[in-house]
């Protein structure tokens, strides 16, 4: 999709690209530059959240920066201009102006020179190979070998230049945001049959319920026309605003909310529960901080226990998998893609460590404290939370004794653990003081049946009571 235009004066339009996942918006979080700043090559400009992540956006030429087009906080479309720059002695030499060469704009798509100037890379993305074609007019058949993203910002792009509404065009993907596409599944609509009302050609909720409306039947007696009689005013709603705030929902938290829903009332939710005597485990953390091994690395009780879950899975394999509803399969997953929830001030995010299987102690210690350094900053790019097959999520840390967690959408499990407490406890047949905690493991029932996720949390409670299995059963 491109995302800078140019005139004859050399000012040149950044427009808000799509960052991935076929999104249709992002809100700017922060500007980095002001009118009258230069800027060069690759400098980030902005700061944008979209329904995945915050992302930084670099701008791809030097020159001046002329015009800020929306303020801080405001949620702009893909495809639409956000900074104007000017660029010093015009257009630079490999692309040719607009306005001296007619006759190429108005040569077939296909004979269209490629343009062969720097492509401009997003944080957390790389440079798809497609980024560098032009896209096809409209009726154009999109070549097969081009990647989902790049023919959903196609169909963006198409819309934006003017191309009006109505049906989709074969080959385009529909314009609809996520809550619209969960709604026309639900009722068995077709998207690429409904005509859009929304700006830009996007297809709104008032669209998928029109078009599962019944057709009005007309009366076979022509009944005597009935005054009308005028509509009940809608009621007035008031709020109080001295002593209420109202927070738009949006970006990561509105996100979360939509695959929330969807997961809960999708996935047929079973959770489990265990409290065990952790004393062995906290013990063998203390002894770990003053490993040379492991000097400079974030060790706390979450790395064991990730490590213990993922012995778990390597015991239990059918734990590691997703429910492909289109093809009515069951996907085994023979690779762990580890996710840890973490809260941040946009909202509940789930970043995972890939090919966690794979890691060493230390090295899963790394990739833990630079997934949660990440959070917290709020740096956390949308390809470090896709594909994820298991997640933990750890209440404790607010005090918490446990809770049911629900599924991370397309995942088979999640572990919960609870505050990690000394309490009274029967060991060795006397009561002692241990530490203890308990865990709570949901899952999908339609994949997982109880005996499989309660040999899971079987196991990982048993790791945990006697750590010296992470090496006889590793």
């Amino acid at each position: 999709m491109t995302t800078m235009t140019e005139n004859a004066s050399g000012l040149r339009e950044f427009k808000m690209p799509d960052v991935g996942e076929g999104l249709t918006e992002a809100e700017i979080l922060k500007w980095y530059v002001q009118p009258g700043d230069s800027v060069t090559d690759g400098q980030v400009v902005c700061e944008v959240e979209t329904a995945k992540a915050a992302v930084e956006l670099p701008i791809p030429y030097d020159g001046v920066v002329r015009e800020l087009r929306f303020p801080e906080g405001t949620t702009v479309d893909v495809g639409q201009v956000i900074i104007a720059v000017a660029v010093a002695g015009g257009a630079p030499a490999e692309e040719a102006p607009a306005a001296q060469a007619p006759a190429a704009a108005q040569a077939p798509a296909a004979e269209e020179p490629k343009p062969e100037g720097r492509t401009p890379v997003l944080v957390g993305y790389g440079v798809a190979e497609s980024s560098t074609k032009r896209r096809p007019r409209k009726g154009t058949e999109v070549p097969a070998q081009q990647p989902e993203p790049f023919r959903a910002a196609t169909a963006i792009q198409s819309e934006l230049n003017g191309h009006g509404h109505g049906s989709v065009a074969v080959g385009q993907r529909p314009l609809a945001k996520p809550p619209v596409r969960k709604l026309a599944k639900d009722l068995g609509v077709d998207l690429a049959t409904v005509t859009p009302s929304g700006p830009d050609g996007i297809i709104t909720r008032e669209d998928v319920h029109a078009a599962v409306a019944p057709a009005p039947v007309q009366p076979a007696v022509t009944a005597p026309p009935v005054p009308a009689q005028a509509p009940a005013p809608a009621p007035v709603v008031t709020y109080d605003t001295a002593r209420e705030t109202r927070i738009p929902v949006k970006g990561v938290r509105k996100a979360t909310a939509a695959a929330m829903v969807g997961s809960a009332f999708t996935a047929p939710h079973v959770t489990e529960f265990v409290t065990v005597d952790v004393t062995r485990t906290m013990k063998l953390v203390e002894e770990l901080k003053q490993d040379k091994e492991m000097q400079g690395l974030r060790v706390n009780p979450l790395l064991l226990i990730a490590k213990a879950l993922l012995v778990a899975i390597k015991r239990n394999p059918d734990v590691n998998a997703s429910w492909d509803e289109a093809n009515q399969e069951i996907v085994l997953k023979h690779y762990v893609n580890l996710g840890i929830a973490a809260a941040t001030p946009r909202g509940l995010i789930v970043p995972n460590i890939k090919d966690a299987h794979t890691k060493t102690l230390p090295q899963l210690a790394e990739s833990l404290g630079e997934l949660v350094a990440t959070a917290r900053e709020g740096k956390t790019s949308p390809a470090a939370m896709q594909g994820g097959t298991v997640t933990i999520t750890n209440v404790g840390v607010f005090g918490v004794d446990t809770g049911t967690p629900i599924l991370n959408s397309g995942e088979a499990a999640i572990l919960a653990i609870g505050a990690i407490k000394l309490q009274p406890w029967v060991h060795k047949g006397k009561v002692k003081p241990r530490q203890v905690t308990t865990l709570a493991l949901s899952f999908d029932h339609r994949l997982v049946d109880g005996e499989l996720g309660s040999k899971v949390l079987a196991d990982v409670a048993a790791i945990l009571e006697q750590p010296k299995r992470l090496i006889t059963w590793a």
